[in-house]
């Protein structure tokens, strides 16, 4: 007879009077561990007996004792089922978990994470100004819903075989336009490597790139925080530089730094350009010392005002960029699609780390996106939102001068989904932040992205709150900022 539930039970020799302990404790265990579902229902104890080959008298005596002690429930009519409330041991042996080793480069990096890596908008925020979140409300999804009916479509037509690491020729190819039209950035569709978002790109480079406990990157200060622990957690040595109006401030780089990360065409979270001079000074600086230059370009779609200045991977002529995108801001964040435009010489160990972590992307939402971007959509969504999100980005400008011009100094930047504005009043940003949520208002302080400088700013995101309700919003913030 075959297994009536998916849960190996090694029982010793029929006729053994262990039966009655092994059955109870494997079942006891299964339902600590969770492999047995609080709600799950048990097999009849006469076709568990039947499938065990032991009397029908073991199982019920068994079953007798996981209800004695609150483990299993029985519905009158109904049958058998794991209790969904479990006795107070076994809850907090679940909670406790292993107490096997783990890395110690990992550990305590989620203690408190940085707001990024918070879940989705949705909390207790009547106007909501918090970083990282496009608006997904301008998406074409009626649009998107038909390109993915036609990819389902066609993968029902095709074999059933895995993809490329690299990720799916059409979408290479269709990035590689992309980015060479939007951002002049040189590359073939044998260029690009299709990675889970920013963050899985960040996470294969550290791979390639890092030798723990030797290698010294140096990261913005301040900076995106998941880039930076996805470093940490390769085990590299972390040098803080400080970033200024210019954006990182080349000259303070350790010498002995291997890698360099970057947010060059919108500093993250300060918000300036890096100069064209600074630009020069950091390809200088990566060629005389044999450094690799990871360029996360997260956001430069959104620009509001002059030229947009060439990528580094544009000017780069000696092959040490990492180009990053994403479409995390331009579409939406579950979407869960970045790329990497690596230098030749990196391609196949990036491939292979690829090829190891996960394989492949989903080939269902790459064929989408190929499409999306083909036939022109994401350009035209670009477009659209660029212009929205512009508008409430000079109502939020023309706001913080009207109601808060003598406590708030905006920093200059004229791209993005976020302004940045530095504190003139001896308060800290964490207390403003406090003050503001206490009358229904997100702000996220700027200094939680900090190592080591003092950075007393806010931090205020328009991907989430319409241009009229802006003036209302930054009306309510004076008084916290007094």
């Amino acid at each position: 007879m075959g297994p009536i539930f998916e849960l190996p039970i090694r029982l010793p020799a029929k006729g053994s009077r262990a039966l009655l302990r092994e059955l109870h404790r494997q079942l006891r265990a299964a339902i600590i561990d969770g492999r047995l579902k609080p709600g799950s229902r048990l097999p009849a104890s006469r076709a568990l007996a039947a499938a065990l080959g032991v009397s029908r008298n073991t199982t019920v005596a068994a079953y007798d004792l996981l209800l004695s002690e609150g483990y299993l429930e029985s519905r009158p009519g109904a049958g058998t089922y794991v209790a969904t409330a479990l006795p107070q041991k076994a809850r907090r042996r679940t909670r406790g978990g292993s107490r096997a080793a783990v890395d110690p480069r990992l550990a305590g990096i989620w203690r408190e994470p940085p707001a990024l890596l918070q879940p989705a908008p949705g909390g207790p925020y009547r106007f909501d100004f918090r970083l990282g979140h496009p608006d997904i409300r301008l998406f074409p999804f009626q649009v998107w819903r038909r390109l993915s009916a036609r990819a389902l479509r066609a993968a029902s037509r095709a074999p059933a075989v895995y993809g490329e690491p690299e990720g799916r020729p059409a979408l290479r190819e269709a990035i590689a336009r992309y980015v060479s039209f939007a951002r002049a950035v040189a590359s073939r569709p044998e260029d690009v490597v299709v990675t889970a978002g920013a963050q899985q790109a960040f996470d294969l480079i550290a791979r390639i790139l890092v030798v723990p406990g030797q290698t010294v990157v140096a990261v913005e200060d301040p900076g995106y925080t998941p880039l930076r622990l996805a470093f940490a957690a390769a085990g590299a040595k972390l040098a803080a530089v400080p970033v200024d109006g210019e954006g990182l401030i080349v000259d303070r780089l350790p010498a002995n730094a291997r890698v360099v990360c970057v947010t060059p065409s919108h500093q993250f979270p300060l918000g300036p350009a890096m100069s064209p001079r600074r630009r020069a000074a950091l390809l200088d600086f990566a060629r005389a010392h044999g450094v690799s230059v990871v360029e996360d370009d997260y956001d430069s779609e959104f620009r509001y005002a002059g030229r947009p200045l060439d990528a580094l991977q544009t000017l780069d002529r000696a092959e040490c960029v990492f180009y990053v995108g994403t479409f995390s801001k331009s579409l939406f964040p579950a979407l869960r699609i970045g790329f990497v435009v690596p230098p030749p010489w990196a391609r196949r160990a990036l491939l292979a780390a690829k090829q190891l972590g996960d394989w492949h992307a989903p080939s269902l939402v790459q064929d989408t996106l190929a499409d999306f971007i083909a036939e022109g959509h994401l350009a035209r969504h670009i477009r659209k939102i660029r212009r929205i999100y512009g508008e409430r980005r000079l109502s939020l400008l023309a706001a913080l001068v009207r109601h808060c011009g003598g406590a708030l100094e905006p920093i200059e930047g004229i791209a993005g989904l976020h302004l940045a504005a530095r504190l003139r009043s001896p308060l800290r940003g964490s207390e403003v932040t406090m003050r503001a949520a206490s009358v229904g208002i997100g702000l996220e302080s700027l200094g939680r992205y900090s190592v080591s400088s003092r950075v007393d700013a806010l931090g205020f995101g328009y991907g989430l709150i319409r241009a009229e309700e802006i003036d209302e919003a930054v009306r309510r913030l004076a008084p916290c900022l007094a």
